[in-house]
């Protein structure tokens, strides 16, 4: 561990290739991952991948699935306060490398600032928009990332069902994607 700063633990070390590596925690949401970004920015990252979690928005994706998202919905404040338009985008060539990196599914999520008051309208327009997720923090990363010429990807393992709006599942299952969504980015970084 190297720090915990505003109570978000980071950790650094070498990569299985030998390759320097930082896991940093960057809370909930948009606004404190975007601040957590943009410090690890002055420190001199230069690539960043956001794992974490979302629910899924189609009913295809079960419990446990990955999804890399190539673009989000940007239905929060955070990257709206950030100038981002309707979507932003990850980087393409991290994206790609992620996307590479085993098996998930490539599509769009919606980042929102609710996780459970998400509303069944509201749902509906993600969704109608093509929005395969809905997670908290990819599109303010996205939007520190091109701010900033800093390459950002996103990883995200499926915990919630479409339309529970609570976890549910094994948790030994979704202690286990969550480490699968974690080697992707590993994987990808390499």
């Amino acid at each position: 561990m190297f720090n915990h700063n505003r109570g978000l633990w980071g950790y650094t070390g070498t990569a299985a290739d030998g390759a320097p590596l930082t896991i940093q925690a960057t809370g909930i949401g948009g606004p404190s991952a975007a601040i957590v970004l943009e410090e690890l920015i002055a420190m001199g990252v230069t690539r960043a991948i956001r794992v974490g979690t979302a629910a899924a928005l189609d009913p295809r994706l079960a419990l446990g699935a990955l999804v890399v998202a190539d673009a989000a919905i940007c239905d929060d404040g955070a990257s709206r306060a950030l100038g981002a338009g309707e979507r932003a985008g990850g980087d393409p060539a991290l994206t790609a490398a992620l996307a590479a990196a085993g098996p998930c599914r490539l599509g769009t999520v919606a980042t929102s600032d609710l996780f459970y008051a998400r509303g069944a309208a509201r749902v509906a327009s993600w969704r109608a928009a093509g929005a395969c997720a809905v997670e908290m923090a990819a599109a303010a990363l996205f939007t520190v990332g091109r701010r900033r010429g800093v390459a950002v990807a996103c990883a995200l393992a499926i915990t919630e069902g479409p339309d529970d709006g609570r976890p549910g599942g094994d948790a030994e299952a979704l202690r286990a994607a969550a480490v699968a969504a974690g080697r992707l980015g590993a994987a990808a970084l390499r």
